[in-house]
């Protein structure tokens, strides 16, 4: 079953006359789980481990642990950063930022339009990094905590 976009479900909802039809008909298209359940199934859908992740997302191993079990609450660009550990696609970007309470990557955003054309063109944390630094913009992966 191929998933279904967020344009097509917004259609069903739109011409649904029963939520409960829709929820039914839908459970397989929904999120339904917390961030922490979202990255932990991001690393087994990408045959990956914690530690993996640590080294394409410059970040502590200490801090991207805590935000596995859930014990730290990661800023937009940690969320970010860890896409890049995760080797996500744009799309899986905006789902994970929208898992974690964030708005998603805005074209329109210059600092936004440099992340997502290196999500687009498959480019590293470094690449992004460098990219970011020559435009004057806050780099990704910083430890900070």
């Amino acid at each position: 079953m191929e998933n279904k976009t967020t344009d097509e479900l917004n259609h069903e909802i739109k011409s649904s006359t029963d939520i409960e039809d829709y929820l039914k008909n839908n459970s397989k298209h929904l999120i339904v789980h917390s961030l922490t359940e979202h990255l932990k199934s991001l690393l087994s859908d990408k045959g990956l481990t914690r530690a993996a992740v640590v080294r394409d997302c410059l970040m502590s191993r200490a801090y991207v642990y805590q935000i596995f079990s859930g014990k730290k609450t990661p800023s937009r660009d940690k969320i970010i950063a860890l896409a890049f550990g995760l080797h996500l696609s744009e799309n899986e970007v905006q789902t994970l930022l929208k898992i974690s309470g964030n708005r998603a990557l805005y074209a329109r955003d210059e600092r936004d339009s440099i992340i997502l054309f290196s999500f687009m063109h498959n480019k590293t944390i470094f690449e992004t990094n460098n990219l970011l630094f020559d435009h004057g913009f806050e780099l990704l992966g910083v430890p900070d905590e």
